[in-house]
């Protein structure tokens, strides 16, 4: 399958510079990520747990954002249990972080076997037809390692991709996510392209409930609040003739693996109308999120960006404080 890499991938520092010292921290935790993915997974669970606990101690910020998430989404829950999940919420995100070795160099054949496939019958008959499709596919913990099993498994088609900020990071992300044939697509890429690769039968990986600010978003529902969301599955699905698959990752307990579960394609999608598909697709995300809560991705700040004349509803970030000390320190 031919790249469609985006053509700002040369800007990515040549191998000699991510050698210079300053990135040896980060080489550090990719060797400790390859060492940990030859241990059994469900040691990998119990040690994941216990680096979530940490996590949830010493990042207040992401677990205000995250109680300040469910307090939103979920407000029907007792103070309680919604500081629970939080709790367990933590815990999946380090079994996702240490389990990050096994998605950029785990076997087909341990692949295969730690991630199974549930309702699968719907999407792998299109593929086969030669039919592409669009898999929305929230951010639940578990989608790197799925995502990776299902480009070795079905079709390596298409994913989104954001870069991360270390460099190095980045490139073992991108191996892992490409190394079965799969082709990153950034936000900013030209998706002509894609809707091309997606007609010519590939599934493309659409990771859509990430904060995409006011220029680039319409504000629909989710969870009964208004939130900025990117109105492009509905033009998608429409310019590619291409059906919309939920699907979604997580975690099964006790380190018994992943499971990858597809609903069925969207009845009467898209509508033609951006605002109503869009509101659509996050009452799916919803929908899920409630079924499995402690998986979603809830220190992301989904609500970022308001509508005029609304408050915010997260406290600044430490570096947006500094930003705003350096400025009156210098007025």
């Amino acid at each position: 399958m031919p790249s469609t890499a985006p053509k700002g991938g040369d800007r990515q520092p040549s191998g000699m510079r991510l050698w210079a010292p300053r990135h040896w921290p980060a080489w550090l935790v990719v060797g400790l990520f390859a060492a940990l993915a030859r241990l059994p997974f469900p040691l990998l669970w119990l040690l994941g747990h216990g680096l979530g606990r940490v996590g949830y101690l010493v990042l207040p910020g992401r677990r205000r954002v995250a109680r300040t998430n469910l307090r939103v989404c979920l407000p029907e829950l007792s103070t309680w249990r919604r500081e629970a999940l939080v709790r367990q919420h933590f815990g999946w995100l380090g079994v996702a972080a240490v389990s990050q070795g096994i998605a950029w160099h785990g076997s087909p054949r341990r692949l295969r076997r730690l991630v199974r496939f549930r309702d699968e019958a719907e999407i792998t008959g299109l593929l086969r037809e030669g039919r592409g499709v669009i898999m929305l596919t929230p951010h639940f913990v578990g989608l790197d390692l799925a995502g990776t099993a299902f480009t070795e498994r079905v079709h390596p088609g298409l994913y989104m991709y954001q870069r991360i900020r270390s460099p190095v990071i980045d490139a073992a992300v991108q191996h892992g996510r490409t190394r079965f044939g799969s082709v990153p697509v950034e936000r900013r890429d030209d998706l002509r392209g894609v809707i091309r690769r997606i007609r010519k039968g590939a599934p493309f990986y659409y990771l859509p409930d990430q904060d995409p600010g006011r220029q680039r978003g319409i504000f629909v529902p989710f969870c009964g609040v208004a939130a900025a969301t990117v109105p492009m599955l509905g033009r998608m699905a429409r310019l590619a003739d291409a059906p919309v698959i939920p699907t979604f990752a997580s975690f099964l307990p006790w380190g018994r693996g992943v499971e990858m579960r597809f609903g069925p394609a969207l009845e009467n999608f898209p509508s033609g109308d951006d605002a109503v598909d869009t509101a659509r697709m996050n009452q799916v995300i919803e929908a899920a999120l409630h079924a499995t809560p402690a998986q979603y991705f809830w220190v992301h700040r989904r609500f970022k960006t308001r509508p005029e004349g609304e408050a915010p509803l997260y406290a600044p970030s430490r570096r947006r404080r500094r930003r705003r000390a350096a400025a009156g320190s210098a007025g």
